[in-house]
């Protein structure tokens, strides 16, 4: 028998690895071309495959109220490497899945690379993949090659394929003042302690949003000036600027959280800061991307208390990523229109509107609609809804895949 011919992945992040890795378990023969260290990107520090750039969490875990954790659990049930992964390195986050950024992409890396069927070829693509290639997939994400993102453009006729993406700070854990900081996950979720938590008093968070607003920031090159944000990660000073209380309804709620040191006191807002490897030596400030120059960071991070002599092992930073207009240019199976032999990863095609699309999270709004009622004929709302329509989709996969819809994560 014949082996097919091989599919080409551009791209060695998340998806192209788990695309090579689900179509290698179907005996189908992978090229996966990876561009670093040959070309390095703005964001990555290694060469290491689905290597996490802007953050080591996964978000939520809650497979039964979250569609991201769904998407969880839905790509754990079809024999996900990314998830196995995952779970191999996770450390503590509450009810998210965070995990040791290294250990994760070694483990991707050393599967991926050892299986006969994936070649990993280092080597940039700059342009279109070669006619003889009749079966791509584009995993490229928002860090595409220039030149891969240009022959696109040029194909489709897209002229603005682009938006703005920031990564947070890395505080070193042995810097952080615990005497007035203090371990706590919001309603104890987790194992109750997997987050360090600093406080501010109202004073102190309005000088903060201040102070964040007024801080010097990176200039932007003429060509990225009508650039727009991703507004799923957003950088906080741009949080900050949309209404002073914005941040302490948002990543600096203080809700679910009991200082020890002043129990009697309630925070107006609280800094939380995510284990991010496996040693627990190093801490993500939560929803702190920014764009401030690397010395105001140090400054007015360092006003919160705790951080006053925090050590910074990653300083924040932003990048601008490339996507394309998936309603617009890709039909249902994701193939590009203007030429089906190539298929791009991570996209949804229908229910958007092309004028104003801009990539977003999963969430339950994209789920096609459940007419669930109560025993006195109304609607069923809030987290009922969103249990209905998990159970809905693990049934259905369930049926799909032929397997009973068990939860299979521990």
């Amino acid at each position: 028998m014949n082996q097919p011919r091989p599919v080409h992945i551009i791209g060695g992040g998340l998806a192209g690895s788990e695309a090579a890795w689900q179509l290698a378990r179907a005996d189908v023969p992978v090229v996966l071309h990876e561009m670093r260290p040959v070309r390095p990107t703005d964001a990555h520090k290694t060469e290491g495959l689905a290597e996490l750039v802007c953050s080591n969490s996964f978000r939520s875990d809650d497979h039964e109220f979250n569609a991201v954790g769904l998407l969880h659990e839905e790509m754990r049930r079809i024999g996900s490497l990314i998830m196995e992964a995952a779970d191999a390195n996770r450390v503590p986050a509450g009810a998210a899945l965070a995990v040791d950024r290294d250990g994760f992409s070694d483990a991707v890396s050393r599967t991926i690379e050892a299986h006969p069927l994936i070649t990993v070829a280092r080597e940039e693509i700059a342009g279109l993949p070669p006619e003889d290639w009749d079966q791509v997939i584009v995993a490229t994400g928002p860090l595409t090659s220039p030149p891969l993102a240009d022959a696109i453009s040029k194909l489709t006729g897209e002229q603005s394929l682009a938006f703005f993406d920031a990564i947070a700070l890395i505080v070193y854990k042995n810097s952080i003042d615990f005497s007035q900081a203090w371990f706590q996950s919001r309603y104890d979720k987790g194992d109750g302690k997997d987050y360090i938590n600093c406080p501010l008093d109202r004073d102190g968070y309005h000088a903060f949003i201040e102070a964040l607003i007024e801080g010097d920031k990176v200039d932007f090159r003429d060509w990225e000036t009508d650039t727009p944000y991703f507004e799923g990660c957003l950088p906080i000073e741009v949080m900050a600027s949309r209404g002073t209380e914005t941040l302490a309804f948002g990543p600096m709620k203080p809700v679910g959280l009991t200082n020890p040191h002043d129990p009697e006191t309630k925070a107006h807002a609280v800094v939380q800061l995510r284990q991010d490897n496996a040693l627990g030596t190093l801490y993500n400030m939560v929803g702190f991307q920014t764009k401030l120059t690397y010395g105001e960071q140090k400054r007015i991070f360092r006003t919160i208390p705790g951080l006053e002599e925090a050590e910074f092992a990653r300083l924040g930073g932003l990048h601008r990523n490339t996507f394309i207009n998936g309603p617009k240019l890709l039909d249902g199976s994701l193939r590009l229109k203007a030429l089906p032999r190539l298929r791009f990863a991570g996209h949804i095609t229908g229910g958007a509107e092309a004028e104003t699309y801009q990539p977003m999270n999963v969430n339950f709004g994209l789920f096609p609609p459940i007419d669930l009622r109560n025993e006195k004929g109304r609607r069923v709302k809030g987290r009922a809804r969103k249990q209905a329509m998990s159970l809905r989709a693990l049934a259905d996969l369930g049926e799909w895949l032929g397997t009973p819809a068990t939860t299979t994560k521990a």
